[in-house]
């Protein structure tokens, strides 16, 4: 899977999780200005994992802050 599938697909799942509109969402967007909270960060991470098939460890997560992050650590465990 190439970084502009995965940046679909981590796209679709953040517009599902958070609500929100998938053509608004850019690699800059950041989680924190979609309005999510720990509980909604847990919820995406799991289903990035659960989409992607790996395990992210507690040091990528604390590096997260935006949908580019997202792809750029799902892109480097696969």
């Amino acid at each position: 899977m190439d970084r502009a599938d995965i940046r679909a697909k981590v796209i679709e799942l953040v517009a599902e999780t958070l609500e929100c509109d998938a053509d608004e969402l850019t690699d800059e967007t950041a989680f924190e200005s979609l309005g999510a909270d720990s509980f909604d960060l847990l919820e995406l991470v799991t289903a990035f994992e659960d989409e992607f098939g790996f395990s992210m460890d507690d040091e990528v997560l604390q590096q997260i802050k935006t949908i580019g992050d997202s792809v750029e650590a799902i892109a480097d465990a696969q």
